[in-house]
């Protein structure tokens, strides 16, 4: 979807990936088929693009270490170590001003113990890498959880964080330019089905004032990083209207796909944009919208119905397995601006 939308603004896309067939070249001008750890390969490929960004932030630090001598990388070896670690990222927002759920790094048995005793119970144990869509991580609700738990998850150090009764849980996402212009999208409520996202909707249907509030939080976050490019952040809203920061990410994200057809300038476009040094426009929302994942196979399998539906965008992302858990394409149905604030259940205007 970067590649796309870099090709409207007629740029040509470079993908570098270990996968011979993943999605992004099935697009792209030109591929790179290599280990992410191959310095000659990594050589190549920077000699041969203008600007390097990611897509997803499992991408090894080392890799970017190796071509930020050589090309402009955005946002960069910061911003890609922080999103990608559990504790620099609670450490990284805390240090910009925002509120995140009490937690405990915990590197022992012990720790794990003294954590649970300081937190109380229930409590979520994670891991600080690879962890995603509900993977590499345990609820806590009784003391006799806690040897499994620790047994199952790695890498180590883990987080230990307080359960939090939240309310809903929201993302906002910005975008920054290399000149420090900042444009944010509209907040967003997300829903979860199995720990993987299912519906956002846009614009979230909480008070203007908590969602001005996401918005500033992530670009609080963006100004703090000095990023360019996309920044994503999720949040849990509590009963009282605090805005806990949880999880950022810097990069496209999922709970923004919906911006490809609800705006002039969606969430991929913009971070073209910011990563190439073109202007960043006002996002320009032109509808509300409601994005459901299409999830494995069952879910995958109703493209054809959802295809056929007036006012229903369909993305198909070209990946080659339907695995179970596996998000393999969206569907985003577009409604008049305060449509959404004026259901009852905005759920139910989902694509279905």
């Amino acid at each position: 979807m970067s590649a796309l939308a870099a090709a409207k603004l007629g740029y040509r896309c470079h993908v570098f990936a270990p996968e011979p067939d993943s999605p992004g070249m099935q697009v792209a001008a030109a591929r790179t088929v290599a280990p992410y750890e191959d310095a000659a390969a990594l050589a190549a490929f920077a000699a041969a693009v203008d600007v390097v960004t990611f897509e997803f932030e499992n991408v090894p630090a080392a890799t970017l270490d190796v071509l930020e001598p050589l090309v402009p990388c955005r946002p960069g070896v910061q911003a890609l170590r922080i999103g990608q670690d559990r504790i620099l990222e609670k450490r990284f927002a805390e240090s910009a001003g925002l509120q995140v759920a009490p937690w405990r790094e915990v590197a022992t048995r012990a720790d794990l113990d003294a954590a649970v005793a300081a937190l109380g119970l229930p409590a979520v144990l994670k891991t600080t890498r690879l962890g995603y869509d509900g993977r590499g991580q345990a609820v806590l609700r009784a003391p006799e959880d806690l040897d499994a738990a620790w047994a199952r998850l790695a890498p180590r150090p883990l987080v230990l964080e307080a359960f939090i009764p939240f309310e809903r849980e929201l993302s906002a996402i910005a975008a920054r330019g290399a000149d420090g212009a900042l444009v944010t999208f509209a907040a967003t409520e997300n829903r979860h089905a199995r720990h993987i996202l299912d519906l956002s909707i846009a614009p979230a249907p909480v008070p203007e004032g908590i969602a001005a509030a996401a918005r500033a939080h992530v670009a609080r976050l963006a100004e703090s990083l000095g990023l360019v490019g996309l920044l994503a952040l999720e949040m849990f809203l509590l009963p009282d209207g605090r805005l806990l920061a949880n999880e950022m990410a810097p990069r496209p994200h999922n709970s923004g796909h919906w911006t490809m057809d609800a705006c002039l300038c969606g969430q991929f476009e913009m971070h073209v944009r910011a990563v190439a040094g073109l202007p960043l426009p006002d996002p320009g929302q032109h509808h509300d919208a409601v994005m459901k994942n299409l999830v494995g196979p069952d879910l995958f399998g109703r493209w054809a119905a959802l295809a056929a539906q007036p006012g229903v965008a369909l993305h198909l992302y070209g990946k080659a397995e339907a695995r179970e858990g596996r998000k393999l394409g969206h569907a985003t149905r577009l409604l008049p601006g305060g449509a959404v604030a004026a259901a009852a259940n905005p759920a139910l205007l989902a694509p279905g």
